[in-house]
């Protein structure tokens, strides 16, 4: 059974993936219509933030990648540490299952882009880009078949798309890092070491974690490595438990997150992201090494790797297959790994920041037309499977 927090989670994330989904396909009209130079003006819109000759100036584009976006991670990180403290990932029976496929699913499809690039130092860069699982736009598609989905397989979705986000931020903070700043690693770790102090002394007050972790941000973003790990490591120093409240600091900043990052955050990166222009492609293109091993990477890559090493898993006698699962319907839930959406497309920004607009179009292309693939064909598989006798 699903607990309420769990089930208000997964309500929530459906409908965000719904959003996203209505989001780039709006994006997507606008680049290709007499108004795309609406579109491209308003995600090329400078705003700027500073005092006297202390200026952060950026356009729209990298304010929500490098800003917002922080505070998606920011809550990624605090429901990470619910999970390790009072959720599935405290269990260790409980994450055998999702950490199995989840290691096939970040393996695999990053060898199937390394098989198509490995001879291209500019498009093997994008190497992390099919790895990740959008979780809101796969809750969304498994929305739609919840009197066939028993909760043991929503959880295994969920607790495998947990480890991909904590595989994800890996990757970024270690191998997306560029031009390091000593002294805004420094200044960094001082303030991350003053919001470890305010734990240790039990400060309850989330406007004062807020500050300082906005000071966080700021080091960060100067420091080489990319902004939005502050979210992270910010969460990480929230406190959880408090004897004389149960309702912590931590359930206070995530319950006042979630909605924001799901219903206006996400959808807004999608929209600001999802904005390809098709005529700037050419059957080459589509066809190109990094086009194939993003799309191969995404649709076959993650639902082998995923189904492969979860049923060795359990063949291995190491997990049990859910209760109320047939193994087509893991094969279905694990074809809806391969939505990539939001983490490929933040990690395709990160990987052709350098290399250049062209490569990140074609990535960003290849990442819908996967995420869609998939998405379809496991709503296929599952369609075609029976409901289970009594839902939760």
């Amino acid at each position: 059974m699903l607990d309420s927090s769990l089930k208000k989670f997964i309500h929530t994330e459906s409908f965000a993936g719904m959003l996203l989904v209505s989001a780039a396909a709006l994006a997507l009209i606008l680049a290709n219509s007499p108004m795309s130079s609406w579109y491209t003006q308003f995600i090329d819109t400078k705003f700027f933030v500073g005092i006297n000759s202390h200026e952060l100036r950026k356009p729209l584009l990298l304010w929500i990648n490098d800003g917002l976006m922080a505070l998606f991670f920011l809550l990624i990180g605090l429901e990470l540490k619910r999970e390790f403290l009072e959720g599935q990932l405290r269990n260790l029976e409980q994450i055998i299952l999702p950490g199995m496929g989840a290691i096939g699913g970040i393996a695999v499809p990053i060898l199937t882009f390394v098989y198509f690039n490995y001879s291209n130092p500019e498009t093997i860069d994008g190497w992390a880009i099919p790895a990740a699982t959008d979780i809101a736009f796969a809750l969304g598609v498994l929305a739609f078949f919840s009197n066939k989905v028993s909760p043991g397989l929503k959880i295994f979705l969920l607790t495998l798309a947990i480890f991909d986000d904590i595989a994800a931020i890996l990757i970024i903070a270690v191998f997306y890092a560029h031009d390091i700043s000593t002294i805004s690693i420094l200044l960094a770790t001082i303030v991350l070491l003053v919001l470890v102090i305010c734990n240790l002394l039990k400060v309850r007050s989330v406007s004062t974690y807020a500050i300082f972790g906005t000071v966080l941000w700021a080091c960060v973003l100067q420091s080489g490595v990319h902004a939005t790990i502050a979210g992270v490591l910010l969460a990480f120093t929230i406190p959880h438990r408090c004897k004389e409240d149960d309702y912590s600091p931590l359930n206070k900043m995530e319950d006042r997150l979630h909605t924001w990052v799901a219903w206006f955050i996400l959808p807004l990166f999608a929209f600001i992201n999802s904005g390809i222009d098709f005529s700037q492609f050419n059957t080459k293109d589509l066809f190109s090494p990094l086009s194939l091993g993003i799309f191969f990477g995404l649709f076959l890559g993650k639902q082998f790797g995923v189904f492969a090493f979860s049923a060795a898993a359990i063949k291995l006698k190491w997990a049990k297959l859910p209760e109320d699962t047939t193994w087509l319907k893991l094969y279905g839930v694990s074809v809806l790994t391969g939505i990539g959406f939001t983490m490929s497309f933040f990690i395709s920004s990160l990987a052709f920041a350098v290399t250049g607009q062209d490569y990140s179009s074609m990535s960003r292309l290849s990442i819908i037309a996967a995420s869609l693939t998939s998405a379809l064909i496991g709503a296929a598989i599952l369609a075609c499977t029976k409901p289970i006798k009594a839902q939760s």
